[in-house]
């Protein structure tokens, strides 16, 4: 019994995220039971009993491995992740918010103001004649409330604290987090500090199992719903914008094997610094016309440009924000 190889010490995290991170966490299955002989969880506050003050408690790197997902939108999550980085040996950023930005990043393409703008005055469904706004203090009889500071943009968790490692995905799949964890349980050789785990030096279209052709024919892109996919054709060529060539691998490109484009969780490849631009490079060379404007024609059919290019993006790349 005294020579048993003790337990890691494992936390999660949940920042600006929708919770899917966590719930990738939870879907290991019977691996479970791998996870559990070999690690004992000491923080994990959407699914267990714990309390701030039980991680500020800690010893400086008491922590074997932290999985932070989720974007840092709030001084709650500014704290907790230099708590966390504190604290803990090994942290990853955990899914495509702590990685690039995510979804929340997508705020970046607006400010602050105009959002709460949004929220509390002109919504639909809102009713605040009196335009009470969330305030970080007010003073009530009982005493004093406090809330998180809203900050104005949203950021990775690099941008805030030392990454250790970077695991993708919106969310990451459960098989390239449970190598991972093995690798580490073991005493494997991790990768360089700074890498991007679980994930291979290949784009999605390389594991795609659509035929591909060399035809330039796109004269404008198209809704999905616009298209009867015939099930074998590239989701490009036949005018759906999908962001595999612009994708790393990893996810076993299943967005696609369920006939839905690559959205880019996953993000870029190595030393491509920036995926919206890779992208759109890449349709660049899809374009049948050779004329400016039908160029543009076809440039102008893509809805929503800056959230196709930068879906999970935007926080982390070249643009940044809207300035």
């Amino acid at each position: 019994m005294g020579n048993e190889k003790p337990k890691l010490k494992l936390a999660v995290y949940w920042g600006a995220a929708c919770g899917g991170c966590c719930v990738s966490v939870l879907d290991v299955h019977e691996k479970l039971f791998d996870v559990v002989a070999n690690a004992d969880i000491v923080f994990w506050p959407i699914a267990l009993d714990f309390k701030y003050k039980d991680v500020e408690a800690m010893p400086d790197q008491h922590i074997d491995v932290t999985l932070f997902n989720g974007a840092v939108r709030t001084s709650e999550n500014e704290h907790m992740a230099k708590l966390l980085r504190q604290k803990s040996k090994i942290l990853i950023a955990y899914g495509s918010c702590a990685h690039m930005g995510g979804i929340p990043g997508l705020a970046n393409f607006t400010n602050k103001e105009d959002l709460f703008k949004r929220v509390y005055d002109e919504s639909e469904s809102t009713e605040n004649p009196d335009k009470v706004r969330p305030t970080p203090e007010v003073q009530v009889k009982e005493g004093k409330l406090t809330l998180p500071k809203f900050y104005n943009d949203v950021m990775t968790l690099n941008q805030v604290v030392d990454v250790d490692y970077y695991l993708p995905g919106c969310p990451p799949q459960t098989e390239r987090l449970v190598e991972v964890f093995m690798a580490v349980v073991t005493g494997a050789q991790l990768p360089p500090k700074g890498s991007v785990i679980g994930v291979f030096d290949r784009v999605q279209c390389d594991d795609c199992k659509r035929k591909k052709s060399d035809k330039k024919n796109i004269t404008r892109f198209k809704r999905a719903w616009e298209v009867t996919d015939d099930g074998e054709t590239c989701l490009n060529e036949q005018g759906i914008l999908c962001m595999g060539p612009a994708t790393r691998g990893g996810c076993g490109v299943r967005c696609v094997e369920g006939n839905a484009p690559c959205r880019g969780c996953y993000g870029p490849m190595e030393g491509i610094p920036d995926p919206g631009a890779k992208m759109m490079s890449a349709i660049a060379s899809m374009l049948e016309g050779k004329e400016q404007d039908e160029i543009d024609k076809a440039i102008e059919s893509v809805v929503d440009p800056a959230g196709t290019f930068y879906r999970f993006s935007l926080p982390g790349s070249i643009l940044r924000r809207k300035i």
